[in-house]
């Protein structure tokens, strides 16, 4: 059987493990205590009859314990859901709390005052913009600038290897075969290809005569004629020369068969060869005009 006196008078010798002793006095660390002072009438340990209030994120709930749960340890506890609003969950503590002691009834309304103020107080702070100092150990940062360090070399001495390689690639010490990085050699044909870009000017505009075409038309007509005149001449002169060939060819033959024959066949091949080029030669006909005379004289050569 539960008794309470009995139990303060055990606990209250520092005896109990919830007690903090300080020089402005003895405070209790149970989360059920209501004004958190270890006394009598505030011990959540000796009192069989007890309520309290507790907040669970941001939602406050009303806990009361009674004698008859008392061999009940996992349902020792009541609680109600107390709202937002301050009026009303002080509306339910007097529902809940009607017929226990007076004193108890102003506790729990003085901590729900309480807790309400401290929320508010919160949500105000958490809209507020405040500065936040982060401390960093100084082995972190002297390892970071260590760090630091070895990358500003490394990244130097790779400048110097590069430029130097540059330069002897300039002056052919490699001759002709390299092997260059892939992934340099694509950087450096998008630089050539964006410097290219940016070289591009706009085209200009220029202005060229319309009839070109009729003048070559006229050149090639031109042309045509000289070209039909040099076929004629040539043809002509073919002409001409295939007659001689032809009266060489028969003066041969008849002089083959006048050696074979008498001396007077030669004078009559002599007599024809006169007959002959007489005949060949052609008339010309000049026509010989006078102002005074109104005929026109005809001469023969």
């Amino acid at each position: 059987m539960q008794h309470d006196e009995v139990i303060w008078q055990v606990i209250r010798h520092k005896h109990c493990s919830y007690m903090a002793k300080i020089n402005t006095g003895i405070f209790c660390r149970n989360p059920y205590n209501v004004t958190g002072i270890c006394n009598r009438s505030s011990c959540p340990l000796a009192n069989s009859r007890y309520a309290t209030i507790r907040d669970h994120d941001g939602v406050f709930y009303l806990y009361m314990k009674t004698i008859e749960r008392a061999h009940k340890p996992n349902e020792l506890w009541e609680r109600v859901k107390l709202p937002r609003n301050y009026l009303k969950a002080l509306e339910i503590i007097d529902k809940h709390l009607m017929y226990w002691p007076q004193l108890l009834m102003h506790k729990i309304k003085q901590r729900l005052t309480k807790m309400t103020q401290m929320r508010i107080r919160m949500r105000k702070l958490a809209l507020k913009t405040r500065e936040k100092i982060m401390t960093t150990p100084r082995k972190e940062k002297k390892r970071e600038a260590r760090r630091e360090e070895k990358a500003e070399k490394a990244a130097v001495l790779d400048k110097s290897i590069e430029k130097e390689l540059l330069e002897r690639l300039k002056k052919g010490v490699y001759g002709d075969i390299y092997n260059y990085p892939f992934n340099e050699y694509e950087r450096i044909l998008e630089d050539q290809v964006e410097s290219e870009e940016e070289v591009e000017e706009e085209p200009e505009i220029e202005y060229v005569e319309g009839y070109d075409g009729l003048e070559e038309e006229d050149d090639i007509e031109d042309f045509g004629g000289f070209a039909m005149d040099r076929s004629h001449k040539a043809s002509a002169a073919a002409d001409n020369d295939d007659d001689d060939e032809e009266d060489q060819g028969e003066d041969a033959v008849e002089w083959k068969r006048l050696k074979s024959g008498s001396s007077s066949a030669q004078k009559r091949h002599k007599k024809g060869e006169s007959g002959t080029k007489v005949k060949k030669r052609a008339r010309v006909l000049v026509e010989v005009e006078h102002e005074d005379a109104a005929g026109r004289r005809k001469a023969t050569l």
